[in-house]
């Protein structure tokens, strides 16, 4: 029988001395929009002193196709680096896998997933075959067509995921992205500001139910 990450480590973890953040990122194509904000989340939670892992599920990358990464994020050095089998957060990056993937398969009940959509978390929970822990939603589109003037879900999504997750203490998030940008985007000083801007407001509006 396959172990959970927890389960290898429930001898030796003490209450307050260990924790891990599991998280699966779903998308479909090959745009990179679940494996880009896992790379996105990484750099953010290793320069604010956590232990980070993000890796992709290697499979056919036709379009459409359903495309899953990862992140395993912990306060103390981490020996485990399997697939993640039970998540405690999924971030759904493209709305239309409700319909063709168990997008909460092995999401404990105590995480939350979250899913990109303008539908509120009431409108969605029918289609999560009788998930009951928290699910939460964020119009990326909206948001981003809004702030940056075109479809980019990843900027939305990474804030969303950093609210819900607690990952990241939001102020420590806001400036580690802030040293990200202005690294990345030197020459784009306008780019910055408003991808800044997509980052906070995502925050603001996700929606929990």
């Amino acid at each position: 029988m396959r172990q959970t990450f927890r389960e290898v480590f429930s001898e030796t973890m003490e209450k307050g001395d260990f924790r891990v953040w599991q998280i699966l990122w779903r998308s479909a194509g090959t745009d990179g929009a679940a494996r880009g904000p896992k790379r996105l989340l990484a750099d953010a939670a290793f320069t604010s002193g956590k232990y980070v892992q993000g890796f992709p599920e290697y499979g056919p990358e036709r379009m459409g196709a359903p495309i899953t990464a990862y992140n395993r994020i912990s306060v103390t050095s981490c020996e485990v680096h399997s697939l993640i089998y039970t998540p405690d957060f999924v971030v759904v990056v493209d709305e239309t896998l409700l319909e063709s993937v168990d997008v909460t398969a092995g999401l404990r009940e105590s995480g939350a997933i979250i899913i990109n959509s303008s539908q509120s978390p009431q409108a969605l929970r029918s289609q999560l075959r009788g998930y009951s822990g928290r699910v939460c939603t964020i119009d990326a589109r909206r948001i981003s067509e809004a702030v940056l003037g075109s479809y980019f879900p990843n900027t939305p999504m990474l804030a969303a995921a950093v609210k819900v997750s607690g990952v990241i203490e939001p102020e420590r998030f806001m400036s580690n992205m802030e040293i990200a940008y202005r690294h990345k985007f030197a020459t784009k000083p306008h780019v910055i500001d408003k991808n800044l801007q997509c980052l906070k407001q995502s925050m603001k509006e996700v929606r929990v139910g």
